[in-house]
């Protein structure tokens, strides 16, 4: 992917088949879908790809057992089916996570028992393992360090687990492969109309400042949390449609959950679930969810929040973590797609998507989640499709092998998810370009040019929270190794030593909310 190339496609003037509004989960899913069918595609991104939420999930490709214990089966069913097509299409990027639940009380046995197995039949062949019971010397067999004091056993179950930024990115470069034009830093200002029906989009170049005008036969909102302010744009006295929420995290060291397996907490203070995952050689554990009135691009962990996760954590696990133990913490905002008053509380909206359409034609896809991105595509550009009387085309992304697909990638090494990419970034430049500038995580100078030069990094945190997951993984860690990695960057694109001193500030000022 080159941005310089790219932007000048914006000049040409011919007008698209299709805009799509936003580089997350849904937009990117949605640009794949539509230049895989032929359409003349155009994403635009405000900030990076998968800047807000979708780098901010807590790893899973999942049905969700929550949502079927709350009797959302259709939910269920369909992310099921979508984890396994998510699976077979990218498997450099999926894996296979098996989960223990403990149970402390013998009436939660028969119940997650005789659940996980429905769970079980639902996915049907795209299944990735039975459940089974445990008794108590299994669970404290397959999870080591549980809290074992009053323990009756437990049961095992499986799902997917992924990492959702270099998803997004592979999502960025199928679809660049198939045709479509995507760009980040390029914020939609405004919507153009011609008799009260949309007839293309008002443009920024956040990064010269340059205007255009963007002309198309359709127009996709697929903004997430923001979706709301595109619809203004579109109908200025519109109710809102997206509910946000947030769901915090917190990132502690690999011996926290001594083993292979994840836990799943099925009985927090507040009735959610709760998850300790093994991810990149470290332990995400959360999440919250906790209603917010206003969405910022950064959004902050509450106090509270980063409480309930320890406290409910430490009931679970004899090594009991502490706020000093807590090597990054992250928030997201999900785009619970629900009117006002729908529902009392946030964790009882439906995770369903919505696909939208406005009098004037503007087409909003709201809600879903990352495992659903793939139906979440299929159907806005099925929407799409019909309202810019483009030229029908079935959906062709069920079996569409994602870029970098490699089915035999050791998901112990830390390129895994790059997939065949692999061995080109191994044989650039010097062999020591190889080694990693930290020993806490691995980044090295060739991943680093890569970044900049075939995925359209443009920005410090570009590289160090979404191209690697740095950030995500040891905040101050990260913030030690980030001169050398500006300096990197700074030497592939020729910027000066002021642009080096910018961005470090600049990223210093965000790594900061990453910190307890």
């Amino acid at each position: 992917m080159k941005r310089k190339d790219n932007i000048s496609a914006l000049a040409q003037g011919d007008p698209w088949d299709i805009v799509i509004v936003g580089g997350g989960a849904s937009g990117l899913g949605a640009a794949v879908d539509a230049a895989k069918r032929g359409y003349k595609t155009l994403l635009l991104e405000k900030n990076d790809f998968s800047k807000g939420t979708s780098s901010r999930s807590t790893k899973l490709v999942h049905g969700g057992v929550r949502y079927l214990q709350n009797g959302d089966i259709s939910l269920v069913i369909e992310a099921l089916k979508e984890r396994g097509i998510m699976k077979k299409n990218a498997p450099h990027l999926v894996k296979d996570m098996s989960f223990v639940i403990p149970f402390y009380d013998w009436w939660n046995s028969p119940f997650y028992g005789l659940g996980l197995k429905v769970y079980d039949m639902m996915a049907g062949k795209m299944g990735l393992g039975p459940s089974t019971l445990l008794n108590k010397n299994e669970t404290i067999e397959l999870i080591n360090n549980v809290k074992q004091e009053g323990l009756k056993g437990g049961v095992i179950y499986h799902d997917g687990q992924f990492d959702d930024s270099r998803m997004a990115i592979t999502l960025a470069l199928t679809a660049t492969e198939l045709g479509a034009t995507l760009i980040n830093y390029t914020e939609v200002t405004g919507l153009i109309k011609k008799e009260n029906l949309i007839t293309g989009v008002e443009v920024l170049d956040v990064e010269s400042g340059e205007k255009y005008s963007i002309h198309s036969k359709v127009v996709v909102n697929a903004t997430g949390v923001f979706s709301d302010l595109i619809v203004k744009m579109d109908q200025p006295e519109a109710r809102p449609m997206i509910r946000p929420s947030q769901g915090v995290h917190l990132v502690l060291e690999r011996d926290f959950l001594d083993g292979n397996h994840a836990i799943m907490i099925p009985h927090t203070t507040d009735g959610r679930v709760l998850f300790a995952v093994p991810w990149h050689d470290h332990v995400v554990v959360g999440t919250t969810d906790t209603p917010i009135d206003h969405a910022d691009e950064e959004p902050i962990a509450l106090e509270e929040e980063v409480a309930f996760i320890l406290k409910n954590a430490s009931q679970y696990m004899t090594k009991k973590p502490k706020r000093s133990d807590v090597k990054s913490v992250f928030a997201g905002l999900r785009p619970l797609a629900a009117q006002q008053g729908e529902a009392a509380e946030t964790k009882e909206v439906s995770r369903h998507h919505k696909v939208n359409v406005s009098t004037s034609g503007l087409i909003s896809v709201l809600g879903g989640k990352w495992t659903t991105y793939r139906k979440m595509g299929e159907d806005s550009i099925n929407t799409a499709a019909v309202v810019g009387g483009l030229k029908e085309q079935k959906c062709k992304t069920r079996k569409l092998l994602l870029h970098g697909y490699d089915e035999n990638t050791d998901m112990n090494d830390p390129l895994h998810v790059y997939g065949s990419d692999r061995q080109k970034i191994i044989s650039m430049g010097n062999p020591k370009d190889n080694e990693s500038l930290s020993d806490k995580f691995y980044i090295s100078k060739n991943i680093i040019l890569w970044s900049v030069e075939r995925e359209m990094a443009i920005h410090l945190e570009d590289v160090l929270a979404r191209r690697v997951r740095c950030l995500f993984l040891d905040a101050q860690e990260t913030q030690k190794v980030a001169p050398q990695v500006a300096r990197i960057m700074a030497d592939a694109m020729n910027k000066s030593d002021e642009w080096m001193a910018n961005e470090l500030t600049e990223f210093y000022k965000i790594s900061q909310n990453y910190i307890l």
